[in-house]
């Protein structure tokens, strides 16, 4: 009688162990999706706010550009060679900052680190619960 109680208890904590692993795994599918929701806001947000800015700066960098090569082409330059070096400068700049943005936009930097570390946790206690 006493080997058919334990065989039922360990019966019964096996599938007390796949529910609770059931609900830990929906618990973190959960997680995981809230997390990459988040960093597509806020990947969407900085793009906007990128785009509108940089419509602002291209109408202000083409009206400054155009008094810089005026003013080139009044010191003796003439209006050809004055635009030249004006979209020359302008395009060297243009390369470094494009460079510059998009070394930022690595993958590392989207990854859902909370999610990775609390996977990461859960399989630790798991292995812990098992032995």
């Amino acid at each position: 009688m006493t080997t058919g109680n334990t065989d039922q208890g360990i019966v019964s904590l096996i599938g007390d162990l796949a529910d609770q692993a059931s609900t830990l795994v929906r618990t973190e599918a959960r997680l995981l999706r809230a997390e990459l929701s988040e960093k597509v806001s806020e990947v969407g947000a900085s793009a906007l706010q990128m785009m509108v800015g940089a419509m602002c700066l291209l109408a202000a960098l083409l009206v400054l550009l155009q008094a810089v090569v005026i003013g080139l082409a009044e010191l003796g330059l003439g209006m050809g060679w004055a635009s030249l070096i004006v979209g020359v400068a302008v395009a060297i700049v243009g390369a470094l900052t494009a460079r510059a943005g998009s070394a930022k936009l690595q993958a590392e930097n989207l990854t859902p680190n909370r999610t990775k570390e609390q996977l990461e946790s859960d399989a630790r206690v798991l292995k812990e619960q098992i032995r």
